[in-house]
């Protein structure tokens, strides 16, 4: 089974070049299932009903969010009402949303956990904590898969090798750009620190470079307008045995 997960989608601009090319590149790697992270796609910051459903109509199959997921109120209602779209585990219990999912292909289950990275980020539960409470809930998926919303390259590479073996993959997002440590781990997880973004390309995550400069220069507010431009989509293709959740190979991407 080949699954792609995509990176953040940034903005409108974001938005419509996944559009233009998401359904081409899924013929063209055979993928079965595709999930991307939509906590940026709409226009300013957060995601909005809008933004969610253009990616969900461009051929994604499922959202993970993180850290934005809450700054567009007119969004609680989706998120609490969709099970393809789906919040950090580790925030509180009393917020909108659930934490994790299941998809039934019919031939197998796939579990989809969202989490959140404590280092330098807002306020959350522990996610080794949070992880270890839902996996026995998954257990009748074969294959599962963590999408970890994390800064610190050391807390997502703590996490994937926590989970080696227990999970069919586990993939960073939030920082913006593709790294190049792609793994299977040593008991079959499949790992990559961050699978990027699909943005503007000349940006600063997405942002207008010469706002990010003035504003890390000077320490003033800001307004993050979204960059424009040439634009890329960053993701990972991760292919699975079907009958063990195994991982087979881990293919970075990064169409410009």
């Amino acid at each position: 089974m080949n699954i792609l997960v995509i990176g953040d989608v940034v903005s409108a601009a974001g938005c419509e070049y996944l559009r233009s090319v998401l359904p081409g590149f899924k013929r063209l790697k055979n993928i079965d299932f595709c999930i991307a992270n939509g906590e940026n796609s709409a226009v300013g910051n957060g995601i909005t009903p809008f933004s969610a459903q253009y990616l969900f109509d461009s051929g994604v199959d499922f959202l993970t969010t993180g850290n934005h997921v809450y700054r567009r109120r007119e969004f609680y209602e989706m998120l609490d009402e969709r099970s393809d779209i789906i919040r950090p585990a580790n925030f509180s219990a009393r917020n909108p949303g659930k934490g994790f999912s299941v998809v039934d292909m019919g031939y197998v289950k796939i579990g989809i956990i969202n989490l959140s990275g404590m280092a330098y980020m807002d306020r959350c539960g522990n996610p080794f904590d949070a992880v270890d409470e839902i996996l026995p809930k998954l257990s009748d998926c074969r294959i599962t898969l963590v999408d970890f919303h994390a800064e610190a390259t050391a807390e997502k590479r703590a996490l994937g090798f926590y989970l080696d073996g227990r999970v069919s993959a586990v993939y960073g997002t939030h920082t913006h750009v593709l790294t190049a440590d792609s793994v299977i781990l040593p008991k079959g997880t499949a790992y990559i620190t961050d699978i990027g973004m699909t943005g503007v390309k000349n940006s600063v995550l997405g942002v207008k470079s010469e706002i990010s400069i003035e504003w890390l220069r000077t320490g003033m507010p800001a307004r993050f307008d979204p960059a424009q431009g040439e634009c890329m989509m960053n993701g990972c293709i991760f292919e699975f045995d079907n009958k063990t959740g195994r991982a087979l190979s881990v293919e970075p991407v990064n169409i410009e």
